[in-house]
């Protein structure tokens, strides 16, 4: 589906008004003078539509950090299975890269053994992409990730063009939508024209953030396995784990039972877990697979950069910079490929 429409930005607050009549609206706010967070809101101005990557990335929306997944009461001989789906959500102003993020979470959740809440909380969410013509900040790689241009997964894609959006329709869900609003006109070719010409303009300022070529990752971090650099990441390396809780593709977690104070019902939740945590590889009998920080960044790293293209035939970074962004120690993702790129080449 490739259908492009326009809406005009003196419509585009009575757009936001209208849709949050319908369903729940979420989109980027600002919270305080750098960061900003997706938050439900029912006015357009409310939103940054020129803004850094969120916090947190929209799978939390796809995977909350904490939901319930089976209950029990000792009465009944059997768990309960919980299907938690959501209430239907637009997502507005999802980043390239966070579109990317979405793509390889479904593909993840979409393989066998399925995940029913994943899937059913997609379900009801519609996707409303966001051009960035811009760098958001220096920390962003998502050129050399091929993330910096839409190439799916979303529903409807907006473009800033001057006064007005370019908007792509990416499915029949956005296309009812965009019909149902009523605020959208056919692209006349003076303003695919100018969609054209930001889009060659991008090819000037987006460059190769990278030392290391995108085709070449995965050889670089099979042949550094054993590299010092490593080392160096675990010396430096807190293990506040802010790096897998902000990426947009990490997707790990527990598993927790709660009884409630009647010794008789309770729950079974899950919550999102991270291999930077020191006791995420700890097995029975107290054995830590990875016991060092060096050796739980290495597999960070290649968990984004190795294993996800022998499985799903793709890297598992978005170049969205939130792990650098976040780092407490300052490790730079940039600066670790250049390093490794560097040591792989003798």
């Amino acid at each position: 589906m490739n259908h492009y429409m326009v809406l005009k930005k003196k419509d585009f607050n009575a757009f936001i008004e209208k849709l949050s009549k319908k369903m729940k609206v979420a989109a980027p706010v600002r919270k305080g003078v750098k960061n900003f967070a997706f938050e439900e809101v029912t006015r357009g101005d409310a939103i940054s539509r020129v803004s850094l990557p969120t916090i947190l990335p929209p799978k939390k929306y796809f995977m909350p950090q904490r939901e319930t997944i089976q209950t029990f009461d000792r009465a009944v001989p059997r768990w309960n299975s919980v299907v938690s789906e959501n209430d239907a959500i637009v997502i507005f102003g999802v980043h390239t890269c966070d579109l990317s993020g979405i793509q390889f979470l479904n593909a993840v959740m979409g393989t066998p053994p399925k995940d029913a809440n994943y899937l059913a909380r997609k379900a009801n969410i519609t996707v409303i992409g966001l051009e960035c013509n811009d760098y958001c900040d220096a920390y962003a790689s998502c050129k050399a990730m091929k993330t910096h241009l839409p190439s799916g997964g979303y529903d409807l894609f907006f473009t800033d063009i001057g006064d007005a959006f370019m908007v792509q329709t990416g499915s029949a869900a956005g296309e009812t939508l965009a019909q149902e609003t009523g605020f959208f006109t056919t692209a006349d070719t003076g303003e695919q024209k100018k969609l054209g010409n930001i889009r060659k303009k991008k090819e000037k300022i987006f460059k190769d953030e990278i030392s290391v070529k995108y085709a070449n990752l995965r050889t670089v971090f099979e042949k550094t396995v054993q590299s010092e650099v490593w080392e160096d990441i675990g010396s430096r390396c807190v293990a506040c784990g802010n790096c897998t809780n902000v990426c947009p593709t990490c997707y790990c977690f527990d598993i927790q039972d709660e009884i409630d104070l009647n010794l008789r019902t309770g729950r079974r939740v899950r919550v999102w877990d991270g291999c930077q945590n020191e006791e995420f590889a700890k097995v029975a009998g107290g054995e830590n697979f990875r016991r060092k920080r060096g050796q739980r960044q290495r597999h960070r790293y290649m968990r984004k950069f190795a294993y996800p293209m022998e499985k799903y035939g793709t890297y598992a970074c978005t170049g969205c910079g939130r792990c650098t962004r976040t780092c407490m120690a300052k490790i730079s993702l940039k600066e670790t490929i250049h390093a490794l790129g560097e040591e792989a080449k003798s």
